[in-house]
């Protein structure tokens, strides 16, 4: 007959072995993770109720740009367009005989990315809506951006009072 001791004696290394065997598989599996737990980041991995990017649109006008601009003949709303500017900066441009095509009537379309704070630079696609040959080489003029919602996106201000 065995007392509890002899029991005891001869399943320790057992335990022991076991425990020592866990404790290796538990390092090389946290060895061999690292890494990738280290290429994981939150915003990856957690999706926010409610937080999104949001589309932007506006309506511009490009100028400079050589003769490949809208024929404002044709292009009524060009025309317009620059009349409502060029009278906003004090000149007088309502007049039968304005003629240019260095300008051309675009749409500006965008993505802001969730989280965007004021300064956030963001990618615009301009596209033409008139008869415009060829876009390249003009310069849009400030073009605001307004979401669905018909609001141009507002950014909280930091500072102190």
């Amino acid at each position: 007959m065995t007392n509890g001791s002899d029991l005891a004696q001869r399943s320790a290394p057992f335990g022991r072995r076991r425990w020592l065997g866990i404790a290796i598989i538990a390092l090389l599996g946290g060895v061999f993770h690292a890494p990738a737990m280290a290429q994981s980041r939150i915003k990856d991995i957690v999706f926010f109720e409610g937080v999104r990017s949001n589309q932007l649109v506006g309506y511009g006008l490009v100028v400079g740009l050589n003769g490949t601009g809208d024929s404002l003949s044709s292009a009524i709303f060009t025309r317009e367009s620059l009349i409502g500017m060029l009278e906003r900066l004090g000149v007088n441009a309502r007049d039968d005989a304005l003629t240019t095509d260095n300008v051309a009537a675009v749409m500006v379309t965008a993505t802001l990315p969730p989280f965007s704070h004021q300064g956030t630079n963001i990618d615009v696609t301009v596209s033409a809506l008139g008869d415009a040959d060829n876009l390249l080489g003009g310069t849009l003029l400030v073009t605001p951006l307004v979401g669905a919602d018909g609001e141009i996106p507002r950014f909280p201000s930091t500072g102190t009072d």
